[in-house]
């Protein structure tokens, strides 16, 4: 896979919190075992110490994570381990208890204003689809950039049929999503947080609401916005797309991030005894 190295990599605005983290990611001082020490890239999503409960239950649990720009991190485990929520965490669709998280530098917002452009920033495709339904294609994928970002009507047509294209729907573009299969509508999905220019994609189980005959379509999408260069944070268990794209898959069980390393490294020699056991269910079916 072609390398998605960026160079001139910055601490500033990097929670003191996340320095260690930070460290593993960005110097020279040794990376994890696994893990790939050729790139120095850029923090984008920086999390420090994160908390996050949902009543008596601890969900996160001093979640530390730097996302470097133009990684791709895939995050698997098993059920229950926190994987959606910590990607929903990153442009706050669930708040934090405690802890820090950092967009390029700038805290996450509470609320208002601030928060909607950073959700601009941050693209993010669900397990569900969530087009409108009343909406073409075309329309679905056009609103956010003309309401959000301000783009002419038509200028952010011609993106969008750019888009269309690239996701492999542009025939589609006059139709309305009740038309489309699940593999379509997700690709549609993937497009319309596109056309927002984010700086990162936040993937959650994009694939598991889909047939299985559908899913490798919206995989190769995937695979090909990986080699665009485009950063990424994916939760999913499509271990095929992990080995295939990830610069670094991150393993979570009981709200604790277990392990980190290069896909080739995690998927033939994890370290942990949780992560073996994961694995040893998963890759035997």
């Amino acid at each position: 896979m072609p390398s998605r190295r960026a160079h001139g990599a910055r601490h500033g605005g990097v929670p003191v919190g996340a320095a260690a983290t930070l460290r593993r990611v960005t110097t020279t001082e040794g990376p994890p075992p696994g893990t790939r020490g050729d790139d120095q890239r850029e923090p984008l999503v920086v999390m420090s110490g994160v908390n996050k409960h949902f009543g008596d239950l601890h969900v996160l649990k001093d979640v530390d994570l730097v996302v470097g720009r133009g990684e791709v991190v895939v995050v698997i485990g098993p059920s229950g381990s926190g994987k959606s929520t910590l990607c929903r965490t990153i442009n706050r669709l669930e708040t934090i208890g405690s802890g820090t998280i950092t967009i390029d530098g700038q805290a996450l917002p509470e609320e208002g204003k601030e928060l909607a452009r950073l959700r601009a920033d941050v693209g993010m495709v669900f397990q569900s689809f969530n087009l409108f339904a009343h909406k073409t294609i075309l329309e679905n994928v056009t609103l956010g950039p003309v309401r959000v970002r301000g783009l002419k009507k038509a200028e952010a047509q011609a993106r969008a049929v750019e888009l269309l294209e690239r996701v492999g729907v542009a025939h589609q573009a006059a139709k309305y999503p009740a038309q489309l299969s699940g593999g379509q509508q997700q690709r549609v999905a993937i497009a319309r947080a596109l056309a927002m220019e984010p700086k990162v994609m936040l993937f959650d189980e994009p694939t598991s609401a889909l047939d299985p005959e559908m899913i490798n379509e919206v995989l190769d999408v995937m695979t090909g916005l990986a080699r665009s260069g485009m950063t990424m944070v994916v939760v999913t268990h499509e271990m095929g797309f992990a080995r295939r794209a990830a610069d670094r898959v991150m393993f979570m069980a009981d709200g604790e991030v277990v392990e980190q390393a290069a896909p080739e490294a995690f998927f033939t020699a994890p370290r942990s005894d949780r992560a073996k056991e994961f694995l040893s269910k998963i890759l035997s079916h």
